[in-house]
C-alpha cells in the first residue's frame, strides 16, 4: 500500500470544516420529488491522430472526435519527451459534446470515452446514472495507467496500487448505480476507443489532469457530500467512496512524483502547466453552473459558492 500524503488529508480536512452542519430533523425520509434536468456541454480531451495518421488541425478534428459525437471542438501542439531524449510537438484536441446533468466528482476518465445519456426523468437520477457511468469508465483508466506503469519501468507498489484502484472503482459503480436505479434512472454502457501506446509523458499529462486535479477535488466532494447529503443512503456510500478517491489522488500526485524525477526541466514545467490549466479550466466549469437545489439537498453537491470556495483552498496544492 502507498504511503499516505500528509499534505493532501490535511488540505482536505481543512476544508471539510466549512461543510455545513447536518440538521438530521425531517431529513432521512423526505421525498425530493423529480424536477427536470438541462443537458450542458462537456469537454474531453485525447492525443488521437486522424485516420490517415495526420495530426488533426481545426478544421477536421471532429473527425477524432467523432465517436463522442462532439459538435466542436479545438486543436493544440503538445511538446512531448520520448523516452529516447527526443522532443516532438504532438496533437491535442479538445472534443466538446453534449452530456446529461452533471456530477461534480467524475473520476478518472479514459481517454477515446465515449459519450452516452442517461435515461432519467429526475435530476437525482441522472446524477448517480452519470456518476456510475463515469466511475464504470475510471476501471479502464486504471487497468491502462497499471499496464503503462509497467511498461515505463515504475516501482511495483504504483503498479499495484493502480490495480487496486481499478477494483475500487467496480464497487463505486455498484454503489452509484443502486442510487440511480432508485430514482428510477438506467446506467448507459460505457464504450472506450481502443488504446494506443503513448509516451511518458503524455500519460504525465492525463495524470496531472484527471488524477491531480480531477481526483483530488473529485475526492475532496465525494467526502463533502458524505457530511451535508440529506439522504441518508448517499451519506453512507459516499463515506466509503471519498475515502478511496482520496487514495487515488495520492496514487496519482506518487506517480507524478516517481516520475517527474527523471524528467528535463522543460518537461517538468510543461507538466507543472498541464495541471495549472487542468486547474483552471476546472475553476471556470465549476464557476458556470449552479447545481439544481435538490443536488445540493439531497445528494450534498456542494453549492456554486461552495465549489469555488474549496477550489481556492486546493489552489496552493494543485497550482
Amino acid at each position: 500500500m502507498l504511503p499516505r500524503n500528509p499534505l493532501l488529508r490535511q488540505t482536505v480536512a481543512r476544508l471539510l470544516f466549512a461543510a455545513p452542519a447536518l440538521s438530521v430533523i425531517g431529513c432521512a425520509s423526505e421525498d425530493p420529488g423529480c424536477i427536470p434536468y438541462d443537458a450542458h456541454e462537456s469537454r474531453y480531451d485525447t492525443y488521437e491522430r486522424l485516420p490517415d495518421g495526420g495530426a488533426p488541425s481545426n478544421f477536421d478534428c471532429l473527425l477524432v472526435c467523432q465517436r463522442l459525437d462532439a459538435h466542436r471542438c479545438q486543436t493544440h501542439s503538445v511538446p512531448t519527451t520520448h523516452p529516447d531524449g527526443g522532443q516532438t510537438l504532438e496533437p491535442y484536441t479538445n472534443c466538446f459534446f453534449t452530456s446529461p446533468a452533471g456530477c461534480a466528482s467524475d473520476g478518472r476518465r479514459p481517454e477515446g470515452l465515449q459519450a452516452a445519456r442517461a435515461e432519467a426523468r429526475c435530476a437525482l437520477g441522472s446524477h448517480f446514472a452519470r456518476m456510475a457511468w463515469l466511475e464504470a469508465a475510471s476501471v479502464p483508466a486504471f487497468l491502462r495507467l497499471a499496464e503503462e506503469l509497467k511498461a515505463h519501468g515504475a516501482p511495483a507498489e504504483l503498479i499495484r496500487a493502480a490495480r487496486r484502484s481499478a477494483g475500487d472503482e467496480v464497487r463505486h459503480t455498484r454503489a452509484a448505480r443502486a442510487l440511480a436505479r432508485r430514482h428510477g434512472a438506467t446506467v448507459p454502457a460505457v464504450e472506450v476507443a481502443p488504446f494506443s501506446s503513448r509516451s511518458l509523458e503524455a500519460l504525465l499529462w492525463e495524470n496531472a489532469k484527471e488524477g491531480c486535479v480531477g481526483e483530488t477535488y473529485g475526492a475532496l466532494v465525494a467526502a463533502w457530500q458524505a457530511r451535508t447529503a440529506r439522504d441518508a443512503q448517499v451519506r453512507e456510500a459516499l463515506s466509503q467512496i471519498a475515502e478511496d478517491e482520496l487514495r487515488h489522488a495520492e496514487l496519482s500526485w506518487a506517480v507524478e512524483a516517481w516520475a517527474t524525477e527523471g524528467l528535463a526541466s522543460g518537461a517538468r514545467q510543461r507538466l507543472r502547466q498541464a495541471r495549472l490549466d487542468a486547474f483552471h479550466d476546472l475553476e471556470r466549469r465549476v464557476a458556470a453552473e449552479e447545481p439544481d437545489a435538490v443536488l445540493v439537498q439531497q445528494a450534498g453537491l456542494p453549492s456554486r459558492d461552495a465549489a469555488l470556495h474549496l477550489l481556492e483552498g486546493l489552489q496552493g496544492l494543485l497550482a
